[in-house]
């Protein structure tokens, strides 16, 4: 390894993290427009800080907001409303202090590596022999030394994101910001780029003074960070702030470890289940298409999900099912979401279990399961509700896709409102509650809503 010295960030080593503020943000709100000129916010009076000597993870579920969160503390877009400070100066423009590091490693293929992480001394103007020293010297403390002529169709995945890595680490940023990082690579590189990465932070070789990351991934935020920002969805907020006192190296095996990892699934997967509780005729009430959307769920996953549980009692720890089942939370929440939307599950902290509707539709036969499904999907699936409903309406029963696509437009993009669409086709088909031809793009109305017998809740 070359002299790694010149490349030391400056802070103390016996430093308190966090106690110098290099990034500060109060009252981001961020509200983009869509195609029909209405607003759809994406973040709404976030506050957050970022201090030397700290890593901290940006927690959430896909659509929270958190890549557009740290897109605007990088000042590559601008917020609606609200402000970031960059040592103390209000930011107006790109954030000088921060370099990136995204999911899809962005390497211009026609460059070697060492042209690669020379891009941005380049385009800072920095004399080409110190540029191709400063380059090399990352090279080597990134791993890639004996690589600075390969191309990046030759490298692995996780070679090409140590180009990534070393690309951000040249122009020696105060802040590095990494956009989900590892979740393109296979579980083992990622395993083995993160524990280097902290390793370096830990040695005091690491030139940058505090890292942002945006994950999904629990256990990721919890084996990184020193601070844990949980955020909302629709539109993102800052759900909870947990600080991360566990030493490194972090121990999986630990008692502590689990409970935090228990404690962090908990909050994000967390439900008001005060609707629940109040019973069927309240819940009916409590959301519409648009604000209460369908989860990325299928039928056929929902019931895998359901059985396995009901396999092992009826109860499961979601942090152990997710290993167990190789997923990841962005894999796992939205079937959690379905269950719970359809009054199959109670999630209580980070554990799943059964309601007695739950139950009798993993245990049922075919057409008890179907009637089942159709009973709470027609009650508590806002979109199916509505179509249920519209077409119940008609004198033929039977409407077109526009109609239902219009209106969705009004909350999410085309493209969300085909995907909302598309769940609430594969809900009422096996619910035989509706069905869809593609080729006309028509619904039609199977049987009435009042058909269905109730089930338990």
């Amino acid at each position: 390894m070359k002299d790694p010295r010149a490349l030391r960030a400056t802070r103390a080593p016996d430093a308190t993290p966090g106690t110098v503020e290099l990034l500060g943000a109060v009252g981001l709100t961020k509200v983009f427009t869509n195609p029909a000129g209405e607003p759809m916010p994406v973040l709404d009076g976030v506050d957050l800080s970022l201090g030397e000597g700290e890593i901290v993870a940006l927690l959430g579920r896909s659509g929270s907001g958190k890549s557009t969160l740290l897109r605007i503390l990088a000042g590559l877009v601008a917020p609606t409303s609200g402000e970031v400070r960059y040592r103390g100066r209000k930011l107006s423009g790109a954030n000088p202090g921060v370099a990136m590091v995204f999911q899809t490693f962005a390497l211009l293929p026609w460059l070697t590596v060492l042209a690669n992480v020379e891009l941005g001394l380049r385009a800072r103007g920095t004399p080409p022999e110190e540029r191709r020293q400063r380059a090399l010297e990352v090279i080597d403390l990134i791993g890639l030394d004996g690589f600075e002529g390969a191309y990046p169709k030759e490298l692995s995945g996780g070679m090409r994101q140590r180009v990534g890595f070393a690309r951000a680490l040249v122009v020696r940023p105060d802040a590095l910001f990494m956009d989900e990082p590892f979740s393109a690579l296979d579980v083992l590189t990622a395993e083995n780029l993160r524990g280097e990465l902290l390793r370096l932070w830990d040695s005091g070789e690491f030139p940058t003074k505090a890292v942002l990351v945006v994950t999904h991934n629990i256990e990721e935020a919890v084996q990184l960070a020193d601070r844990i920002l949980v955020l909302s969805s629709n539109p993102g907020r800052i759900k909870a702030e947990l600080p991360v006192e566990l030493p490194r190296p972090r121990d999986r095996n630990t008692p502590a470890y689990g409970r935090l990892v228990d404690h962090v699934y908990g909050i994000l997967t967390g439900r008001d289940e005060a609707a629940v509780a109040a019973g069927p005729a309240a819940s009916r009430d409590a959301g519409t298409p648009l604000t209460q959307p369908l989860p990325d769920a299928s039928v056929g996953g929902l019931a895998g999900l359901l059985e396995i549980v009901a396999a092992g009692g009826g109860r499961a720890d979601l942090p152990q099912l997710a290993e167990k089942l190789s997923f990841e939370v962005d894999d796992l929440v939205p079937l959690l979401d379905a269950a719970v939307m359809l009054r199959f599950a109670h999630v209580h902290d980070a554990d799943i279990e059964l309601t007695e509707a739950g139950r009798a539709f993993v245990l049922g036969d075919i057409d008890t399961a179907k009637t089942i499904f159709a009973d709470h999907a027609g009650r508590f699936a806002p979109l199916v509700r509505t179509i249920t409903a519209s077409l119940s309406a008609t004198d033929d029963g039977t409407l077109r896709d526009g109609f239902f696509l219009d209106l969705l437009r009004r909350r999410f993009t085309p493209e969300e409102a085909h995907h909302q669409l598309e769940v609430a086709v594969d809900w009422g088909r096996y619910a035989e509650l509706y069905d869809y031809d593609t080729d006309s793009g028509q619904l039609r109305l199977e049987r009435s809503p009042a058909a269905a017998v109730p089930a338990a809740d």
